[in-house]
Protein backbone atom coordinates (compact mmCIF):
# COMPACT_ATOMS: atom_id res chain seq x y z
CA UNK A 1 0.00 0.00 0.00
CA UNK A 2 2.97 2.11 0.87
CA UNK A 3 4.97 1.65 -2.20
CA UNK A 4 1.93 2.25 -4.52
CA UNK A 5 1.42 5.61 -2.64
CA UNK A 6 4.93 6.59 -3.34
CA UNK A 7 4.44 5.06 -7.02
CA UNK A 8 1.70 7.63 -7.74
CA UNK A 9 3.66 10.48 -5.29
CA UNK A 10 6.01 10.15 -7.89
CA UNK A 11 3.56 10.08 -11.06
CA UNK A 12 2.42 13.07 -10.04
CA UNK A 13 5.62 15.08 -9.60
CA UNK A 14 6.49 14.11 -12.80
CA UNK A 15 2.99 15.34 -14.13
CA UNK A 16 3.04 18.94 -12.11
CA UNK A 17 6.80 18.82 -13.45
CA UNK A 18 5.95 18.08 -17.54
CA UNK A 19 3.00 20.86 -17.00
CA UNK A 20 5.67 23.08 -15.64
CA UNK A 21 8.13 23.07 -18.19
CA UNK A 22 5.18 23.40 -20.78
CA UNK A 23 4.54 26.89 -19.32
CA UNK A 24 8.55 27.80 -18.98
CA UNK A 25 8.56 26.81 -22.99
CA UNK A 26 5.53 28.87 -23.53
CA UNK A 27 6.96 31.94 -21.34
CA UNK A 28 10.24 31.82 -23.43
CA UNK A 29 8.50 31.01 -26.90
CA UNK A 30 6.46 34.42 -26.50
CA UNK A 31 9.04 36.58 -25.55
CA UNK A 32 11.40 35.06 -28.59
CA UNK A 33 8.57 35.83 -30.60
CA UNK A 34 8.75 39.47 -29.90
CA UNK A 35 10.73 41.89 -32.10
CA UNK A 36 11.55 44.44 -29.35
CA UNK A 37 11.00 42.96 -25.59
CA UNK A 38 11.33 45.18 -22.66
CA UNK A 39 13.83 44.91 -20.33
CA UNK A 40 10.81 43.49 -18.07
CA UNK A 41 10.66 40.49 -20.54
CA UNK A 42 14.14 39.51 -21.28
CA UNK A 43 14.52 39.54 -17.33
CA UNK A 44 11.13 37.33 -17.61
CA UNK A 45 13.31 35.15 -20.39
CA UNK A 46 16.06 34.68 -18.22
CA UNK A 47 14.26 33.63 -15.11
CA UNK A 48 12.16 30.73 -17.45
CA UNK A 49 15.47 29.77 -18.82
CA UNK A 50 16.56 29.22 -15.11
CA UNK A 51 13.37 26.95 -14.06
CA UNK A 52 13.15 25.30 -16.74
CA UNK A 53 16.69 24.04 -16.80
CA UNK A 54 16.49 21.25 -14.15
CA UNK A 55 13.14 20.15 -15.57
CA UNK A 56 14.27 19.26 -19.13
CA UNK A 57 15.13 15.83 -18.79
CA UNK A 58 13.22 14.68 -22.09
CA UNK A 59 15.64 15.06 -25.36
CA UNK A 60 12.81 17.35 -26.74
CA UNK A 61 12.98 19.51 -23.90
CA UNK A 62 16.85 19.46 -23.52
CA UNK A 63 17.39 20.48 -27.29
CA UNK A 64 14.81 23.34 -26.83
CA UNK A 65 15.90 24.26 -23.75
CA UNK A 66 19.61 24.58 -25.58
CA UNK A 67 18.39 26.37 -28.07
CA UNK A 68 16.94 29.17 -26.36
CA UNK A 69 19.89 29.10 -24.22
CA UNK A 70 21.60 29.14 -27.58
CA UNK A 71 19.64 32.45 -28.94
CA UNK A 72 19.84 34.50 -25.62
CA UNK A 73 22.38 36.82 -26.86
CA UNK A 74 20.51 37.76 -30.04
CA UNK A 75 17.25 38.09 -27.85
CA UNK A 76 19.36 40.45 -25.73
CA UNK A 77 20.37 42.38 -28.62
CA UNK A 78 16.59 42.42 -29.87
CA UNK A 79 15.97 44.18 -26.53
CA UNK A 80 18.30 47.39 -27.37
CA UNK A 81 16.14 47.90 -30.33
CA UNK A 82 16.80 48.41 -34.11
CA UNK A 83 20.29 49.81 -34.30
CA UNK A 84 22.24 48.27 -31.66
CA UNK A 85 25.92 49.75 -31.76
CA UNK A 86 29.12 47.26 -32.84
CA UNK A 87 30.10 47.88 -29.22
CA UNK A 88 27.00 46.06 -28.00
CA UNK A 89 27.01 43.58 -30.55
CA UNK A 90 30.41 42.68 -30.14
CA UNK A 91 29.54 42.45 -26.02
CA UNK A 92 27.01 40.46 -27.04
CA UNK A 93 28.38 38.36 -29.31
CA UNK A 94 31.32 37.32 -27.90
CA UNK A 95 33.41 34.52 -29.60
CA UNK A 96 32.22 31.86 -26.94
CA UNK A 97 28.40 32.56 -27.01
CA UNK A 98 28.96 32.54 -31.25
CA UNK A 99 30.57 29.11 -30.65
CA UNK A 100 27.63 28.08 -28.25
CA UNK A 101 25.09 29.34 -30.66
CA UNK A 102 26.43 27.84 -34.02
CA UNK A 103 26.54 24.34 -31.74
CA UNK A 104 23.23 24.69 -30.56
CA UNK A 105 21.44 25.35 -34.35
CA UNK A 106 23.19 22.25 -35.25
CA UNK A 107 21.54 20.26 -32.54
CA UNK A 108 18.62 21.84 -33.15
CA UNK A 109 18.10 21.37 -37.23
CA UNK A 110 19.20 17.93 -36.49
CA UNK A 111 17.10 17.10 -33.75
CA UNK A 112 14.21 18.44 -35.64
CA UNK A 113 15.73 16.77 -39.50
CA UNK A 114 15.44 13.47 -36.85
CA UNK A 115 11.78 14.13 -35.56
CA UNK A 116 10.42 15.04 -38.55
CA UNK A 117 9.01 18.37 -37.00
CA UNK A 118 9.95 21.29 -38.06
CA UNK A 119 9.91 24.35 -35.15
CA UNK A 120 12.86 26.33 -35.60
CA UNK A 121 14.44 25.05 -38.67
CA UNK A 122 12.94 27.93 -40.78
CA UNK A 123 13.47 30.51 -38.34
CA UNK A 124 17.57 28.96 -37.83
CA UNK A 125 18.09 28.89 -42.09
CA UNK A 126 16.53 32.47 -41.92
CA UNK A 127 19.26 33.24 -39.29
CA UNK A 128 21.92 32.34 -40.37
CA UNK A 129 21.84 33.97 -43.69
CA UNK A 130 21.30 37.20 -41.98
CA UNK A 131 23.95 36.68 -39.64
CA UNK A 132 26.97 35.81 -41.60
CA UNK A 133 28.05 38.83 -42.51
CA UNK A 134 28.02 40.24 -38.91
CA UNK A 135 29.94 37.52 -38.04
CA UNK A 136 32.42 38.06 -41.21
CA UNK A 137 32.96 41.96 -39.29
CA UNK A 138 33.38 40.33 -36.20
CA UNK A 139 36.23 38.09 -37.77
CA UNK A 140 37.92 41.25 -39.23
CA UNK A 141 38.17 42.97 -36.00
CA UNK A 142 39.68 40.27 -33.86
CA UNK A 143 41.81 39.68 -37.01
CA UNK A 144 42.37 43.19 -36.70
CA UNK A 145 43.49 43.48 -32.96
CA UNK A 146 45.41 40.00 -33.62
CA UNK A 147 43.11 37.54 -31.33
CA UNK A 148 44.12 34.95 -33.43
CA UNK A 149 42.17 31.99 -30.94
CA UNK A 150 39.50 33.83 -31.19
CA UNK A 151 39.00 34.64 -35.20
CA UNK A 152 39.32 31.09 -35.53
CA UNK A 153 37.13 30.37 -33.43
CA UNK A 154 34.05 32.49 -34.91
CA UNK A 155 35.51 31.29 -38.23
CA UNK A 156 35.19 27.86 -37.66
CA UNK A 157 31.60 28.52 -35.69
CA UNK A 158 30.44 30.32 -38.90
CA UNK A 159 31.49 27.07 -40.71
CA UNK A 160 29.88 24.99 -38.25
CA UNK A 161 26.64 26.99 -39.40
CA UNK A 162 27.09 25.99 -42.76
CA UNK A 163 29.09 23.33 -43.80
CA UNK A 164 29.76 24.64 -47.39
CA UNK A 165 31.82 26.98 -45.96
CA UNK A 166 34.98 25.04 -45.93
CA UNK A 167 36.97 28.23 -46.86
CA UNK A 168 35.75 29.30 -43.48
CA UNK A 169 37.03 26.03 -41.55
CA UNK A 170 40.85 26.68 -43.87
CA UNK A 171 40.86 29.94 -42.04
CA UNK A 172 40.61 28.89 -38.46
CA UNK A 173 42.77 26.38 -39.07
CA UNK A 174 45.61 28.75 -40.19
CA UNK A 175 44.36 31.35 -37.03
CA UNK A 176 44.64 28.05 -34.81
CA UNK A 177 48.19 27.21 -36.34
CA UNK A 178 48.98 30.67 -35.53
CA UNK A 179 48.42 30.85 -32.23
CA UNK A 180 49.70 27.43 -31.70
CA UNK A 181 46.78 25.75 -30.92
CA UNK A 182 48.33 22.97 -32.65
CA UNK A 183 45.61 20.45 -30.91
CA UNK A 184 42.34 22.41 -32.74
CA UNK A 185 44.16 23.21 -36.15
CA UNK A 186 45.10 19.54 -36.38
CA UNK A 187 41.13 18.99 -35.76
CA UNK A 188 40.50 21.68 -38.85
CA UNK A 189 43.00 20.27 -40.94
CA UNK A 190 42.12 16.71 -40.32
CA UNK A 191 38.06 17.94 -41.22
CA UNK A 192 39.51 19.16 -44.60
CA UNK A 193 41.23 16.18 -45.85
CA UNK A 194 38.26 14.09 -44.78
CA UNK A 195 35.93 16.92 -47.00
CA UNK A 196 38.08 16.61 -49.73
CA UNK A 197 38.84 20.13 -49.51
CA UNK A 198 41.33 21.87 -52.25
CA UNK A 199 40.64 25.51 -52.17
CA UNK A 200 40.76 26.09 -55.69
CA UNK A 201 39.00 28.50 -57.25
CA UNK A 202 38.36 32.20 -57.61
CA UNK A 203 38.47 34.89 -54.99
CA UNK A 204 37.10 37.62 -55.35
CA UNK A 205 39.40 40.91 -54.04
CA UNK A 206 38.34 44.66 -52.93
CA UNK A 207 39.94 47.39 -50.64
CA UNK A 208 38.42 48.25 -47.56
CA UNK A 209 38.43 51.95 -48.09
CA UNK A 210 38.18 52.29 -44.00
CA UNK A 211 41.46 50.33 -43.75
CA UNK A 212 43.05 50.57 -46.91
CA UNK A 213 43.43 46.66 -46.63
CA UNK A 214 42.52 44.35 -49.71
CA UNK A 215 39.71 41.83 -48.27
CA UNK A 216 39.35 37.82 -49.93
CA UNK A 217 35.53 37.20 -50.88
CA UNK A 218 34.32 33.85 -51.92
CA UNK A 219 31.08 35.01 -53.58
CA UNK A 220 31.60 37.78 -56.27
CA UNK A 221 27.90 39.20 -55.83
CA UNK A 222 29.50 39.48 -51.81
CA UNK A 223 32.05 41.64 -52.95
CA UNK A 224 30.13 43.76 -55.92
CA UNK A 225 27.74 44.77 -53.05
CA UNK A 226 30.45 46.32 -51.02
CA UNK A 227 31.94 47.93 -54.03
CA UNK A 228 28.80 49.26 -55.15
CA UNK A 229 28.47 50.33 -51.62
CA UNK A 230 31.38 52.48 -51.89
CA UNK A 231 33.06 50.62 -48.85
CA UNK A 232 35.22 49.00 -50.86
CA UNK A 233 37.13 49.98 -54.28
CA UNK A 234 39.57 48.11 -56.77
CA UNK A 235 38.03 44.98 -57.36
CA UNK A 236 39.75 42.45 -58.85
CA UNK A 237 40.07 38.96 -59.01
CA UNK A 238 42.64 36.08 -58.12
CA UNK A 239 42.67 32.43 -59.04
CA UNK A 240 43.23 30.30 -55.51
CA UNK A 241 45.54 26.87 -56.24
CA UNK A 242 45.03 23.85 -54.48
CA UNK A 243 45.87 23.88 -51.23
CA UNK A 244 46.35 20.28 -50.44
CA UNK A 245 49.36 19.94 -50.21
CA UNK A 246 49.37 22.25 -47.68
CA UNK A 247 47.07 20.40 -45.90
CA UNK A 248 48.51 17.44 -45.31
CA UNK A 249 52.17 18.92 -44.85
CA UNK A 250 50.67 21.29 -42.12
CA UNK A 251 49.24 18.02 -40.73
CA UNK A 252 52.44 16.80 -40.85
CA UNK A 253 53.95 19.72 -39.38
CA UNK A 254 51.87 19.17 -36.22
CA UNK A 255 52.43 15.44 -35.75
CA UNK A 256 56.02 16.09 -35.98
CA UNK A 257 55.84 19.06 -33.32
CA UNK A 258 53.89 16.36 -31.62
CA UNK A 259 57.16 13.56 -31.75
CA UNK A 260 54.68 12.02 -34.54
CA UNK A 261 57.84 11.56 -36.98
CA UNK A 262 56.69 8.18 -38.46
CA UNK A 263 52.72 9.13 -38.37
CA UNK A 264 53.69 12.49 -39.74
CA UNK A 265 55.39 10.62 -42.87
CA UNK A 266 52.12 8.36 -43.38
CA UNK A 267 50.12 10.90 -43.75
CA UNK A 268 51.82 12.05 -46.50
CA UNK A 269 52.38 8.83 -48.20
CA UNK A 270 48.75 8.64 -48.40
CA UNK A 271 48.14 11.80 -49.93
CA UNK A 272 50.33 11.10 -52.52
CA UNK A 273 48.69 7.95 -53.11
CA UNK A 274 45.40 9.62 -53.56
CA UNK A 275 47.36 12.05 -55.70
CA UNK A 276 50.93 11.04 -57.19
CA UNK A 277 50.88 13.81 -60.06
CA UNK A 278 50.14 17.04 -57.30
CA UNK A 279 53.20 18.97 -57.71
CA UNK A 280 52.19 20.85 -54.76
CA UNK A 281 51.86 17.84 -52.63
CA UNK A 282 54.83 16.82 -53.83
CA UNK A 283 56.79 19.42 -52.64
CA UNK A 284 55.13 19.02 -49.37
CA UNK A 285 56.48 15.70 -48.83
CA UNK A 286 59.99 17.27 -49.49
CA UNK A 287 58.97 20.20 -46.97
CA UNK A 288 59.01 17.45 -44.62
CA UNK A 289 61.69 15.42 -45.11
CA UNK A 290 63.72 19.18 -45.12
CA UNK A 291 62.13 19.91 -41.76
CA UNK A 292 63.52 15.86 -40.26
CA UNK A 293 66.70 17.04 -41.84
CA UNK A 294 66.75 14.05 -44.43
CA UNK A 295 68.14 16.24 -46.83
CA UNK A 296 69.03 13.30 -49.27
CA UNK A 297 64.84 12.31 -49.53
CA UNK A 298 64.40 16.01 -49.88
CA UNK A 299 66.06 16.61 -52.94
CA UNK A 300 65.29 13.38 -54.28
CA UNK A 301 61.54 14.27 -53.82
CA UNK A 302 62.50 17.95 -54.87
CA UNK A 303 64.08 16.58 -58.29
CA UNK A 304 60.62 14.02 -58.77
CA UNK A 305 58.71 17.44 -58.53
CA UNK A 306 60.98 19.15 -61.37
CA UNK A 307 60.01 16.22 -63.74
CA UNK A 308 56.72 16.95 -63.75
CA UNK A 309 57.15 20.65 -63.40
CA UNK A 310 60.77 21.62 -65.00
CA UNK A 311 60.01 25.23 -65.07
CA UNK A 312 59.22 25.83 -61.54
CA UNK A 313 62.10 28.65 -60.09
CA UNK A 314 60.79 28.36 -56.65
CA UNK A 315 62.34 24.22 -56.65
CA UNK A 316 65.02 25.04 -58.05
CA UNK A 317 66.01 27.94 -55.58
CA UNK A 318 65.39 25.80 -52.39
CA UNK A 319 67.81 23.28 -54.18
CA UNK A 320 70.16 25.63 -53.94
CA UNK A 321 69.37 26.46 -50.58
CA UNK A 322 69.95 22.94 -49.17
CA UNK A 323 73.00 22.61 -51.51
CA UNK A 324 74.71 25.41 -49.67
CA UNK A 325 73.62 23.36 -46.34
CA UNK A 326 74.90 20.64 -47.13
CA UNK A 327 78.21 22.75 -48.65
CA UNK A 328 77.95 21.86 -52.30
CA UNK A 329 78.45 25.33 -53.66
CA UNK A 330 78.93 24.56 -57.51
CA UNK A 331 75.33 23.03 -57.04
CA UNK A 332 74.06 25.91 -55.69
CA UNK A 333 75.44 28.46 -58.04
CA UNK A 334 73.77 26.63 -60.41
CA UNK A 335 70.15 26.21 -59.01
CA UNK A 336 69.88 29.96 -58.45
CA UNK A 337 71.35 31.03 -61.44
CA UNK A 338 68.45 28.28 -63.29
CA UNK A 339 65.82 29.97 -60.58
CA UNK A 340 67.33 33.42 -62.06
CA UNK A 341 66.74 32.05 -65.43
CA UNK A 342 63.48 31.08 -65.17
CA UNK A 343 62.49 34.15 -63.34
CA UNK A 344 64.27 37.30 -63.92
CA UNK A 345 63.10 38.73 -60.64
CA UNK A 346 63.50 36.61 -58.45
CA UNK A 347 65.19 38.72 -55.49
CA UNK A 348 66.04 36.30 -53.07
CA UNK A 349 67.75 34.27 -55.81
CA UNK A 350 70.00 37.12 -56.59
CA UNK A 351 70.47 37.54 -52.93
CA UNK A 352 71.22 34.14 -52.28
CA UNK A 353 73.76 34.24 -54.93
CA UNK A 354 75.53 37.37 -53.93
CA UNK A 355 75.74 35.97 -50.70
CA UNK A 356 77.34 32.65 -52.35
CA UNK A 357 79.79 34.64 -54.18
CA UNK A 358 81.21 36.10 -51.24
CA UNK A 359 81.10 32.92 -49.19
CA UNK A 360 85.26 32.35 -49.79
CA UNK A 361 85.36 35.70 -48.15
CA UNK A 362 85.68 34.68 -44.23
CA UNK A 363 88.60 32.64 -45.19
CA UNK A 364 90.32 34.94 -46.95
CA UNK A 365 90.18 37.26 -44.35
CA UNK A 366 90.67 34.19 -41.92
CA UNK A 367 94.02 33.98 -43.45
CA UNK A 368 95.11 37.68 -43.56
CA UNK A 369 94.57 38.32 -39.88
CA UNK A 370 97.17 35.43 -39.28
CA UNK A 371 99.67 37.17 -41.56
CA UNK A 372 102.78 38.67 -40.27
CA UNK A 373 104.56 42.17 -41.72
CA UNK A 374 108.00 40.16 -43.43
CA UNK A 375 107.97 40.91 -47.11
CA UNK A 376 106.50 37.23 -48.47
CA UNK A 377 103.38 37.52 -46.07
CA UNK A 378 103.23 41.16 -47.30
CA UNK A 379 102.89 39.72 -51.25
CA UNK A 380 100.54 37.23 -50.16
CA UNK A 381 98.05 40.27 -47.97
CA UNK A 382 98.08 41.93 -51.43
CA UNK A 383 96.82 38.54 -53.65
CA UNK A 384 94.56 37.71 -51.10
CA UNK A 385 93.16 41.38 -51.13
CA UNK A 386 93.01 41.28 -54.63
CA UNK A 387 90.82 37.88 -54.57
CA UNK A 388 88.40 39.83 -52.26
CA UNK A 389 88.05 42.97 -54.79
CA UNK A 390 87.56 40.31 -57.22
CA UNK A 391 84.41 38.91 -54.68
CA UNK A 392 83.31 42.09 -54.13
CA UNK A 393 83.19 43.28 -57.69
CA UNK A 394 81.01 39.98 -58.81
CA UNK A 395 78.16 40.26 -56.17
CA UNK A 396 77.85 43.94 -56.18
CA UNK A 397 75.67 43.55 -60.20
CA UNK A 398 73.71 40.95 -58.23
CA UNK A 399 73.22 43.06 -55.62
CA UNK A 400 72.36 46.15 -57.55
CA UNK A 401 70.10 44.14 -59.27
CA UNK A 402 68.34 43.01 -56.14
CA UNK A 403 68.06 46.69 -55.15
CA UNK A 404 66.84 47.86 -58.34
CA UNK A 405 63.70 45.06 -58.37
CA UNK A 406 63.15 45.62 -54.62
CA UNK A 407 64.22 49.29 -53.33
CA UNK A 408 62.33 48.78 -49.72
CA UNK A 409 64.48 45.21 -48.98
CA UNK A 410 66.12 46.20 -46.19
CA UNK A 411 68.53 42.96 -46.05
CA UNK A 412 69.66 44.10 -49.96
CA UNK A 413 70.34 47.71 -48.73
CA UNK A 414 72.26 46.89 -46.20
CA UNK A 415 74.47 43.97 -48.43
CA UNK A 416 74.81 46.15 -51.07
CA UNK A 417 75.82 49.19 -48.80
CA UNK A 418 78.80 46.51 -47.41
CA UNK A 419 79.83 45.83 -50.50
CA UNK A 420 80.09 49.39 -51.45
CA UNK A 421 81.63 50.34 -48.75
CA UNK A 422 84.50 47.48 -49.28
CA UNK A 423 85.09 48.95 -52.42
CA UNK A 424 85.78 52.65 -51.09
CA UNK A 425 82.56 53.37 -54.15
CA UNK A 426 81.51 56.62 -51.35
CA UNK A 427 79.18 58.45 -53.72
CA UNK A 428 77.12 54.76 -54.09
CA UNK A 429 77.42 54.83 -50.56
CA UNK A 430 76.02 58.10 -49.90
CA UNK A 431 73.27 57.56 -52.34
CA UNK A 432 72.27 54.45 -51.06
CA UNK A 433 71.67 56.38 -47.55
CA UNK A 434 69.54 58.93 -49.19
CA UNK A 435 67.23 56.61 -50.06
CA UNK A 436 66.25 55.86 -45.98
Amino acid sequence: MKIKHIIIAGTLLVSVGSFAQKDELKALKKIYNKDVPSAAELQEYKDNLNKLQPLATEEADKVYYNYYKGVLPQIEMAALGAMPTPLQISKLLTPKAISDLAATYSATLEFEKKSGKKVFTDDINEDITAMKPILWQIVLSLDASKKNIETSQVLYSIYQLDKKELDKLYLAANYAMTAQDYAKALEYLRELRAANYTGEGTTYMATNKATDKEEGYQSKDDRDNLVRLGTHIKPREEKAPSKKGEIVKNIALILIEQGKTDEAKEAIIEARKDNPNDVPLIISQADIYYKLNDITNYKKIINEALEKDPTNEVLFFNLGVVSVTSNQFEDAEKYYKKAIELKPTYVDAYLNLSDLTLKPDAKIVEEMNKLGTNVKDQKRYDVLKAERQQLFNKAMPLLEKAHELDPKNDVVKSNLRAVYSFLELTDKVKALKAEQ
